[in-house]
């Protein structure tokens, strides 16, 4: 299939697309409100929540602005290169975890996003008034996988 067509079928059938898709795909993490769908052999995720795809959105947008020290990045690119988004997504719902239970062992893969973000909201209110120094520790820490060397 072309690739600007895929894009293009993909956006038309996935308008309400998870932010998180990329950790769900590589099975850093799970949600309560993600489905998963295939379109030409590849997948996506949706989110079945508006409000929950809504916080998910406002969370990474923070995020990124507060760990762009972290990852070395100082432009305002609209898209990360994949590590990165990887990073800040896995990271932040890692330092988030750690900020609710901070004597728990960090899960992986994380359980329920949609889950946990609203019980960060229960417990710091706004999204804006989570410990953010604390969560973007846990994104500077973070890292996937090991490259592998090409032969």
């Amino acid at each position: 299939m072309d690739q600007d067509a895929f894009r293009r079928t993909y956006r038309d059938f996935n308008a309400n697309y998870c932010a998180y898709e990329k950790s769900i795909l590589t099975n850093q993490c799970q949600c309560s409100q993600a489905e998963r769908f295939c379109i030409a052999e590849r997948e996506g995720v949706r989110c079945r929540s508006e409000l929950g795809r809504e916080r998910c959105l406002a969370l990474l947008e923070i995020l990124r602005d507060r760990a762009r020290f972290a990852l070395r990045t100082d432009t305002d690119r609209s898209v990360l290169p994949h590590g990165k988004a990887i990073r800040i997504q896995v990271g932040g719902l890692r330092g988030l975890l750690q900020a609710l239970q901070p004597d728990a062992r960090l899960a992986s893969p994380i359980a329920d996003v949609y889950g946990l973000i609203e019980a960060a909201q229960g417990k710091f209110g706004a999204i804006d008034s989570f410990p953010f120094a604390q969560i973007v520790q846990q994104v500077a820490a973070f890292r996937g996988r090991p490259r592998t060397k090409r032969r």
